[in-house]
């Protein structure tokens, strides 16, 4: 998906997670020091970094990982105006070891360096089709939101991003687009204008 865009013009930067691998915050709570957990969860990042490049390189696709965590044998150092030319010659950016600090999220990550290259708007991939009052895979029930204020995911504990990178897109008013990254074409849909999934501003659009 994220080739498709690309190849149509659309200036693309990925963040990376580490989940898959390992959370910072849930080692922490095993008795690991938060601290050093959250620097393992930002190695795991760079591990998913390195292997979406790879894949997107396979198809012939021009990428840079850019590291918050200095590993030149690795990665690039992140910095804001070579990750922006990198994007002005339509190559992919992606991002990876989080803000390079312990206690911080990829979400917030995505918020800050959406932020700093003046990104139009966060596309939050997940696994559901948007925002919900509930988890659809364990609430039938669940109402699915078209739209959303970022005061409105705060009050509501609504799990979208966490409260720091709501806050900061809220300061910043900058966009989020909630969507499920396992329906095919969704990306490209919600770039040509198709209402997809949970659109979150300043404003309520429902």
């Amino acid at each position: 998906q994220v080739i498709k865009v690309s190849e149509a013009g659309v200036q693309v930067a990925v963040v990376c997670g580490g989940g898959n691998i390992l959370r910072g915050a849930e080692f922490g709570a095993l008795g690991a020091h938060r601290a050093s957990a959250d620097y393992m969860g930002m190695l795991a990042t760079v591990l998913n970094a390195l292997a979406l490049q790879n894949i997107l390189e396979n198809t012939g696709m021009i990428t840079r990982v850019q590291s918050a965590i200095e590993m030149r044998e690795l990665a690039e150092p992140y910095i804001r105006r070579r990750a922006m030319r990198h994007l002005e010659k339509k190559r992919i950016v992606i991002f990876a070891a989080g803000t390079g600090n312990p206690y911080f999220t990829t979400d917030t990550t995505a918020a800050l360096r959406a932020m700093e290259i003046s990104a139009e708007v966060i596309m939050k991939a997940t696994k559901v089709d948007g925002v919900f009052s509930a988890d659809p895979l364990k609430d039938p029930s669940a109402v699915k939101y078209d739209s959303l204020t970022y005061l409105e995911v705060l009050q509501k504990n609504l799990r979208v991003m966490d409260a720091t990178a709501i806050s900061l897109c809220m300061d910043n008013n900058l966009p989020i687009i909630v969507f499920n990254l396992n329906v095919s074409g969704n990306i490209k849909r919600i770039i040509s204008g198709e209402k997809i999934g949970t659109l979150v501003t300043g404003r309520n659009n429902g």
